[in-house]
């Protein structure tokens, strides 16, 4: 019997793919109904459920899993959008904050209905409980070790 090659055998190809199709799908809904790309909701979340709707550029990025230069550009695009407001960092004259607006706030309520339902569909609906739970697993567990 002849064994697998390690390619053969690594679900990454299908995680990626799977990751890829359901996020085009999502945006493809979103974009349908007239809403931003998903990464604005990603940000705007982030920043509803902080402490004060507010966090440090750095720490706002962990959240997203954006690199700095790319949540910059997205910041900037929000905060022309009137969705978030960058505020001094009085400890660190060189930091800043991203602060949540009341828009923004707004915004994301808007995005979540349409946002749920195509997580419903496209992967809740797909995936028993069980299939779920081992998933959910196994995902903390890759998330643990990359950030340790």
């Amino acid at each position: 019997m002849m064994k697998k090659s390690a390619e053969a055998e690594s679900s990454w190809p299908q995680f990626l793919t799977a990751h890829a199709l359901l996020t085009e799908k999502i945006e493809q809904r979103l974009s349908g109904a007239g809403l931003p790309p998903l990464g604005w909701y990603d940000v705007l979340w982030a920043l509803e459920r902080a402490e004060g709707h507010r966090l440090r550029m750095h720490e706002l990025a962990h959240y997203v899993v954006l690199t700095r230069s790319n949540l910059t550009r997205l910041a900037d695009r929000l905060m022309a959008a009137g969705l978030l407001v960058r505020e001094p960092d009085p400890s660190d004259r060189r930091g800043a904050f991203a602060v949540l607006t009341a828009e923004g706030k707004a915004l994301r309520k808007k995005m979540w209905p349409l946002y749920s339902a195509a997580i419903g569909e496209l992967y809740d609906a797909q995936l028993s409980g069980e299939e779920q739970r081992v998933l959910g697993s196994a995902l903390r567990k890759l998330i643990a070790s990359a950030r340790s």
